[in-house]
Protein backbone atom coordinates (compact mmCIF):
# COMPACT_ATOMS: atom_id res chain seq x y z
CA UNK A 1 0.00 0.00 0.00
CA UNK A 2 1.05 3.59 -0.51
CA UNK A 3 0.35 4.57 3.13
CA UNK A 4 3.17 2.38 4.40
CA UNK A 5 5.67 4.58 2.73
CA UNK A 6 4.20 7.86 4.06
CA UNK A 7 6.51 10.29 5.94
CA UNK A 8 5.67 10.13 9.64
CA UNK A 9 8.15 12.79 10.68
CA UNK A 10 5.42 15.41 10.64
CA UNK A 11 3.71 13.66 13.52
CA UNK A 12 6.70 13.98 15.93
CA UNK A 13 6.24 16.16 19.13
CA UNK A 14 8.88 18.83 19.65
CA UNK A 15 10.37 18.88 23.26
CA UNK A 16 12.44 21.70 24.81
CA UNK A 17 15.91 20.92 25.84
CA UNK A 18 17.06 20.91 29.49
CA UNK A 19 19.22 24.00 29.02
CA UNK A 20 16.29 26.09 27.84
CA UNK A 21 14.19 25.19 30.97
CA UNK A 22 17.04 26.02 33.41
CA UNK A 23 17.49 29.43 31.84
CA UNK A 24 13.89 30.40 32.44
CA UNK A 25 14.11 29.49 36.14
CA UNK A 26 17.22 31.62 36.57
CA UNK A 27 15.49 34.63 35.05
CA UNK A 28 12.56 34.19 37.45
CA UNK A 29 14.82 33.99 40.54
CA UNK A 30 16.79 37.04 39.42
CA UNK A 31 13.57 38.97 39.01
CA UNK A 32 12.56 38.15 42.59
CA UNK A 33 15.93 39.23 43.97
CA UNK A 34 15.74 42.48 42.05
CA UNK A 35 12.29 43.17 43.43
CA UNK A 36 13.35 42.47 47.02
CA UNK A 37 16.44 44.60 46.60
CA UNK A 38 14.37 47.53 45.37
CA UNK A 39 12.01 47.23 48.37
CA UNK A 40 14.88 46.99 50.89
CA UNK A 41 16.69 49.91 49.27
CA UNK A 42 13.52 51.99 49.43
CA UNK A 43 12.97 51.10 53.10
CA UNK A 44 16.55 51.88 54.09
CA UNK A 45 16.39 55.13 52.20
CA UNK A 46 13.20 56.07 54.00
CA UNK A 47 14.67 55.27 57.42
CA UNK A 48 17.83 57.19 56.58
CA UNK A 49 15.79 60.14 55.41
CA UNK A 50 13.66 60.01 58.57
CA UNK A 51 16.74 59.90 60.81
CA UNK A 52 18.47 62.73 59.00
CA UNK A 53 15.62 65.11 58.42
CA UNK A 54 13.10 64.21 61.17
CA UNK A 55 15.32 63.01 64.07
CA UNK A 56 13.90 63.91 67.54
CA UNK A 57 16.08 65.52 70.18
CA UNK A 58 16.75 63.14 73.05
CA UNK A 59 16.18 64.65 76.50
CA UNK A 60 16.09 63.62 80.15
CA UNK A 61 13.51 64.86 82.62
CA UNK A 62 13.91 65.86 86.27
CA UNK A 63 11.29 66.57 88.91
CA UNK A 64 10.93 69.97 90.53
CA UNK A 65 10.97 69.31 94.27
CA UNK A 66 11.13 71.11 97.59
CA UNK A 67 14.43 70.86 99.41
CA UNK A 68 16.37 72.91 101.93
CA UNK A 69 19.80 74.46 101.60
CA UNK A 70 21.09 71.70 103.81
CA UNK A 71 20.02 69.03 101.32
CA UNK A 72 22.18 70.58 98.62
CA UNK A 73 25.16 70.62 100.98
CA UNK A 74 24.70 67.27 102.78
CA UNK A 75 27.62 64.87 102.67
CA UNK A 76 25.52 61.86 103.65
CA UNK A 77 21.86 60.89 104.06
CA UNK A 78 20.47 58.15 106.28
CA UNK A 79 17.06 56.92 107.40
CA UNK A 80 15.95 55.91 110.87
CA UNK A 81 13.30 56.21 113.56
CA UNK A 82 12.62 58.53 116.47
CA UNK A 83 13.33 56.63 119.69
CA UNK A 84 12.95 57.70 123.31
CA UNK A 85 16.21 57.08 125.14
CA UNK A 86 14.34 56.80 128.44
CA UNK A 87 11.46 54.37 128.07
CA UNK A 88 9.96 51.94 130.57
CA UNK A 89 7.32 49.26 130.81
CA UNK A 90 6.01 49.96 134.29
CA UNK A 91 4.94 46.82 136.17
CA UNK A 92 3.84 45.94 139.69
CA UNK A 93 6.32 44.61 142.24
CA UNK A 94 3.65 42.33 143.66
CA UNK A 95 1.04 40.01 142.24
CA UNK A 96 -2.54 41.10 142.64
CA UNK A 97 -5.76 42.40 141.13
CA UNK A 98 -5.84 45.94 139.80
CA UNK A 99 -8.29 48.15 141.66
CA UNK A 100 -7.15 51.53 140.31
CA UNK A 101 -5.60 52.84 137.08
CA UNK A 102 -5.30 56.61 137.03
CA UNK A 103 -3.85 57.33 133.59
CA UNK A 104 -4.64 56.85 129.91
CA UNK A 105 -2.58 57.13 126.75
CA UNK A 106 -1.03 60.57 126.33
CA UNK A 107 -1.23 61.61 129.99
CA UNK A 108 1.85 63.34 131.42
CA UNK A 109 3.09 61.88 134.71
CA UNK A 110 5.59 62.98 137.33
CA UNK A 111 8.24 60.90 139.01
CA UNK A 112 6.83 58.78 141.89
CA UNK A 113 3.25 59.60 140.90
CA UNK A 114 0.88 56.71 141.64
CA UNK A 115 -0.46 55.59 138.29
CA UNK A 116 -2.12 52.33 139.42
CA UNK A 117 -2.78 50.23 142.51
CA UNK A 118 -3.49 46.58 143.24
CA UNK A 119 -5.76 45.24 146.00
CA UNK A 120 -4.06 45.69 149.39
CA UNK A 121 -6.65 45.06 152.12
CA UNK A 122 -4.81 41.96 153.30
CA UNK A 123 -1.51 43.83 153.47
CA UNK A 124 -3.10 46.63 155.45
CA UNK A 125 -4.40 44.06 157.94
CA UNK A 126 -0.91 42.58 158.25
CA UNK A 127 0.46 46.05 158.90
CA UNK A 128 -2.03 46.68 161.69
CA UNK A 129 -1.16 43.35 163.25
CA UNK A 130 2.56 44.10 163.07
CA UNK A 131 2.08 47.49 164.67
CA UNK A 132 -0.05 45.98 167.44
CA UNK A 133 2.63 43.40 168.13
CA UNK A 134 5.20 46.17 168.33
CA UNK A 135 3.02 48.03 170.84
CA UNK A 136 2.79 44.89 173.01
CA UNK A 137 6.55 44.50 172.97
CA UNK A 138 7.01 48.10 173.97
CA UNK A 139 4.52 47.69 176.84
CA UNK A 140 6.33 44.55 178.00
CA UNK A 141 9.57 46.49 177.88
CA UNK A 142 8.32 48.90 180.54
CA UNK A 143 7.62 46.02 182.93
CA UNK A 144 10.89 44.16 182.42
CA UNK A 145 12.86 47.40 182.52
CA UNK A 146 11.49 48.24 185.93
CA UNK A 147 12.29 44.74 187.22
CA UNK A 148 15.76 44.93 185.74
CA UNK A 149 16.55 48.28 187.34
CA UNK A 150 15.15 47.12 190.69
CA UNK A 151 17.22 43.90 190.72
CA UNK A 152 20.26 45.86 189.63
CA UNK A 153 19.87 48.26 192.59
CA UNK A 154 19.38 45.42 195.06
CA UNK A 155 22.35 43.55 193.70
CA UNK A 156 24.59 46.60 193.94
CA UNK A 157 23.54 47.03 197.60
CA UNK A 158 24.09 43.31 198.26
CA UNK A 159 20.40 42.96 199.04
CA UNK A 160 19.58 40.74 196.09
CA UNK A 161 21.06 37.69 194.54
CA UNK A 162 23.19 37.66 191.45
CA UNK A 163 20.90 35.06 189.89
CA UNK A 164 17.83 37.29 190.13
CA UNK A 165 19.80 40.20 188.71
CA UNK A 166 21.07 38.22 185.71
CA UNK A 167 17.61 36.81 185.00
CA UNK A 168 16.09 40.31 184.97
CA UNK A 169 18.92 41.61 182.80
CA UNK A 170 18.48 38.78 180.24
CA UNK A 171 14.75 39.37 180.13
CA UNK A 172 15.27 43.08 179.58
CA UNK A 173 17.66 42.65 176.66
CA UNK A 174 15.48 39.90 175.21
CA UNK A 175 12.51 42.27 175.08
CA UNK A 176 14.70 44.95 173.49
CA UNK A 177 15.68 42.49 170.76
CA UNK A 178 12.06 41.43 170.22
CA UNK A 179 11.13 45.10 169.78
CA UNK A 180 13.71 45.40 166.99
CA UNK A 181 12.22 42.29 165.36
CA UNK A 182 8.74 43.77 165.64
CA UNK A 183 9.95 47.06 164.15
CA UNK A 184 11.56 45.18 161.26
CA UNK A 185 8.30 43.30 160.70
CA UNK A 186 6.40 46.58 160.58
CA UNK A 187 8.93 47.93 158.08
CA UNK A 188 8.59 44.82 155.92
CA UNK A 189 4.81 45.02 155.79
CA UNK A 190 5.02 48.76 155.01
CA UNK A 191 7.26 47.87 152.04
CA UNK A 192 4.78 45.20 150.94
CA UNK A 193 2.03 47.79 151.15
CA UNK A 194 4.08 50.21 149.06
CA UNK A 195 4.57 47.48 146.48
CA UNK A 196 0.83 47.57 145.83
CA UNK A 197 1.27 51.13 144.53
CA UNK A 198 2.56 51.34 140.96
CA UNK A 199 4.51 54.58 140.57
CA UNK A 200 6.07 56.39 137.63
CA UNK A 201 9.86 55.90 137.59
CA UNK A 202 10.54 59.31 135.98
CA UNK A 203 8.81 62.33 134.46
CA UNK A 204 7.30 61.32 131.15
CA UNK A 205 4.24 60.59 129.04
CA UNK A 206 2.10 57.45 128.95
CA UNK A 207 2.39 55.79 125.54
CA UNK A 208 0.21 52.71 126.04
CA UNK A 209 -2.07 51.33 128.76
CA UNK A 210 -1.71 47.55 128.90
CA UNK A 211 -4.02 46.56 131.78
CA UNK A 212 -7.44 47.49 133.09
CA UNK A 213 -9.09 47.50 136.51
CA UNK A 214 -9.98 43.96 137.55
CA UNK A 215 -7.12 42.24 135.72
CA UNK A 216 -4.39 40.33 137.54
CA UNK A 217 -0.90 41.81 137.24
CA UNK A 218 2.38 40.12 138.06
CA UNK A 219 6.00 41.26 138.36
CA UNK A 220 7.01 38.24 136.27
CA UNK A 221 6.35 37.68 132.59
CA UNK A 222 2.77 37.96 131.45
CA UNK A 223 0.81 34.75 131.09
CA UNK A 224 -2.66 33.80 130.00
CA UNK A 225 -3.98 34.74 133.44
CA UNK A 226 -1.91 37.83 134.28
CA UNK A 227 -0.39 40.98 132.83
CA UNK A 228 3.16 42.18 133.29
CA UNK A 229 3.39 45.85 132.29
CA UNK A 230 0.52 48.07 133.36
CA UNK A 231 1.61 51.03 131.21
CA UNK A 232 4.44 51.90 128.87
CA UNK A 233 5.84 55.40 129.24
CA UNK A 234 8.66 57.48 127.80
CA UNK A 235 10.57 60.61 128.63
CA UNK A 236 9.62 62.90 125.73
CA UNK A 237 12.64 65.11 126.40
CA UNK A 238 14.99 62.24 125.52
CA UNK A 239 13.91 61.73 121.90
CA UNK A 240 16.67 60.97 119.38
CA UNK A 241 16.81 59.59 115.86
CA UNK A 242 18.53 56.23 115.57
CA UNK A 243 19.80 56.00 111.99
CA UNK A 244 21.64 53.15 110.24
CA UNK A 245 24.76 54.29 108.38
CA UNK A 246 26.60 52.02 105.99
CA UNK A 247 29.95 50.72 107.24
CA UNK A 248 31.66 52.19 104.18
CA UNK A 249 30.43 55.70 105.08
CA UNK A 250 30.81 55.68 108.86
CA UNK A 251 34.20 57.38 108.69
CA UNK A 252 32.43 60.49 107.37
CA UNK A 253 30.44 60.83 110.60
CA UNK A 254 31.95 62.66 113.57
CA UNK A 255 30.65 63.32 117.12
CA UNK A 256 28.76 66.62 117.45
CA UNK A 257 28.51 66.91 113.66
CA UNK A 258 25.62 69.15 112.59
CA UNK A 259 22.60 67.45 111.08
CA UNK A 260 19.18 68.27 109.73
CA UNK A 261 16.25 66.01 110.62
CA UNK A 262 13.01 65.68 108.67
CA UNK A 263 10.02 63.50 109.53
CA UNK A 264 8.11 61.61 106.87
CA UNK A 265 4.90 62.74 108.55
CA UNK A 266 5.79 66.45 108.20
CA UNK A 267 7.92 66.76 105.09
CA UNK A 268 7.90 70.58 105.13
CA UNK A 269 9.40 70.89 108.63
CA UNK A 270 13.13 70.60 109.37
CA UNK A 271 14.71 70.18 112.80
CA UNK A 272 18.34 71.01 113.64
CA UNK A 273 20.32 68.24 115.30
CA UNK A 274 23.78 66.86 115.97
CA UNK A 275 25.50 63.50 116.25
CA UNK A 276 25.12 62.48 119.89
CA UNK A 277 26.67 59.02 119.75
CA UNK A 278 28.14 56.53 117.30
CA UNK A 279 27.31 53.11 118.71
CA UNK A 280 30.59 51.13 118.79
CA UNK A 281 29.28 47.98 117.12
CA UNK A 282 28.02 46.99 113.68
CA UNK A 283 25.02 45.02 112.52
CA UNK A 284 26.50 42.16 110.52
CA UNK A 285 23.21 41.34 108.80
CA UNK A 286 22.80 44.86 107.40
CA UNK A 287 26.47 45.97 107.36
CA UNK A 288 25.51 49.19 109.12
CA UNK A 289 26.44 51.11 112.25
CA UNK A 290 23.82 52.84 114.40
CA UNK A 291 24.25 56.59 114.83
CA UNK A 292 22.15 58.43 117.42
CA UNK A 293 21.23 61.96 116.36
CA UNK A 294 19.90 64.31 119.04
CA UNK A 295 17.54 67.22 118.41
CA UNK A 296 18.77 70.71 119.20
CA UNK A 297 15.13 71.70 119.50
CA UNK A 298 11.81 70.16 118.55
CA UNK A 299 8.08 70.46 119.17
CA UNK A 300 5.14 68.28 120.13
CA UNK A 301 4.83 66.98 116.55
CA UNK A 302 7.84 64.72 117.13
CA UNK A 303 6.65 61.38 118.49
CA UNK A 304 8.42 58.10 119.29
CA UNK A 305 8.68 55.52 116.48
CA UNK A 306 8.16 58.10 113.69
CA UNK A 307 10.26 57.45 110.60
CA UNK A 308 12.83 60.15 109.89
CA UNK A 309 15.54 61.15 107.44
CA UNK A 310 18.85 62.61 108.62
CA UNK A 311 21.13 64.82 106.56
CA UNK A 312 24.70 64.82 107.86
CA UNK A 313 26.18 68.23 107.07
CA UNK A 314 29.72 69.43 106.51
CA UNK A 315 31.74 71.44 108.98
CA UNK A 316 30.87 74.80 107.38
CA UNK A 317 27.08 74.45 107.38
CA UNK A 318 26.21 75.54 110.92
CA UNK A 319 24.22 78.53 109.63
CA UNK A 320 22.27 76.45 107.15
CA UNK A 321 20.77 74.29 109.90
CA UNK A 322 18.67 77.20 111.14
CA UNK A 323 16.91 77.45 107.77
CA UNK A 324 13.94 75.14 108.06
CA UNK A 325 11.74 76.40 105.22
CA UNK A 326 12.14 74.26 102.09
CA UNK A 327 12.32 75.86 98.65
CA UNK A 328 11.19 74.62 95.23
CA UNK A 329 14.25 73.97 93.05
CA UNK A 330 15.31 72.54 89.70
CA UNK A 331 18.82 71.95 88.36
CA UNK A 332 20.36 75.17 87.10
CA UNK A 333 20.93 73.43 83.75
CA UNK A 334 17.14 73.26 83.30
CA UNK A 335 16.82 77.03 83.17
CA UNK A 336 17.59 79.13 80.08
CA UNK A 337 17.56 82.91 79.51
CA UNK A 338 15.88 83.98 76.29
CA UNK A 339 14.72 87.47 75.33
CA UNK A 340 15.40 88.66 78.86
CA UNK A 341 13.17 86.04 80.45
CA UNK A 342 13.80 82.77 82.28
CA UNK A 343 12.31 79.58 80.89
CA UNK A 344 12.13 75.89 81.69
CA UNK A 345 10.74 73.28 79.30
CA UNK A 346 8.10 70.68 80.00
CA UNK A 347 7.25 67.85 77.58
CA UNK A 348 3.74 67.41 76.22
CA UNK A 349 2.78 65.08 73.35
CA UNK A 350 6.49 64.51 72.60
CA UNK A 351 7.07 68.24 72.13
CA UNK A 352 8.98 70.73 74.26
CA UNK A 353 6.77 73.37 75.89
CA UNK A 354 8.42 76.56 77.16
CA UNK A 355 7.26 77.77 80.58
CA UNK A 356 8.29 81.16 81.90
CA UNK A 357 9.51 81.07 85.51
CA UNK A 358 10.69 83.43 88.21
CA UNK A 359 13.93 82.35 89.82
CA UNK A 360 15.35 82.93 93.30
CA UNK A 361 18.65 82.15 94.93
CA UNK A 362 21.06 79.46 93.88
CA UNK A 363 22.16 76.66 96.16
CA UNK A 364 24.88 74.42 94.81
CA UNK A 365 23.82 73.06 91.43
CA UNK A 366 20.17 73.98 92.02
CA UNK A 367 18.19 77.18 91.51
CA UNK A 368 15.10 78.21 93.44
CA UNK A 369 11.85 78.62 91.49
CA UNK A 370 9.50 81.25 92.89
CA UNK A 371 6.70 80.92 90.32
CA UNK A 372 5.82 79.26 87.03
CA UNK A 373 5.89 75.58 88.02
CA UNK A 374 4.82 73.55 91.03
CA UNK A 375 6.26 70.82 93.20
CA UNK A 376 6.27 67.56 91.23
CA UNK A 377 6.35 69.08 87.72
CA UNK A 378 8.72 67.35 85.28
CA UNK A 379 11.08 69.52 83.22
CA UNK A 380 13.93 68.91 80.78
CA UNK A 381 17.18 68.50 82.69
CA UNK A 382 19.72 69.99 80.26
CA UNK A 383 18.37 72.71 77.97
CA UNK A 384 20.53 73.33 74.86
CA UNK A 385 20.18 75.76 71.96
CA UNK A 386 18.37 73.11 69.92
CA UNK A 387 15.50 72.91 72.39
CA UNK A 388 12.84 75.43 71.50
CA UNK A 389 9.14 75.76 72.08
CA UNK A 390 7.32 73.14 69.99
CA UNK A 391 10.36 71.13 68.90
CA UNK A 392 9.88 67.37 68.89
CA UNK A 393 11.78 65.53 71.62
CA UNK A 394 12.29 61.97 72.72
CA UNK A 395 12.35 61.32 76.46
CA UNK A 396 15.05 58.88 77.52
Amino acid sequence: MENKNSDLSSLRIERKTGSQTSGSKKKFVISIFVFVGVVVTFALGYILWANIFTKKIEVKLVTASKITQAETSAILTASGYVVAQRKASVASKATGRLVYVGVVEGDPVKKNQIIARIANDDVKAQLQQAKANLSLKKAELLNVKNKYERQKTLYEKSLGTKSNYETAEAKYYSVLASIKVAEAQVKKVEVDLEYTNIRAPFDGTVLTKNAEVGEIVSPLGASTTSRSAVVTMADMTSLQVEADVSESNIERIKPNQNCEISLDAYSDVRYPGYVAKIVPTADRSKATVMVKVAFKKYDSKVLPEMSAKVLFLGLDTSKIVASQKPMLVVPTSSIVLRNGKMFVFKVSNEKAVAVEVTTGKKSGSYTEILSGIEDGDRVIKNVTGKIKDGVEVKVL
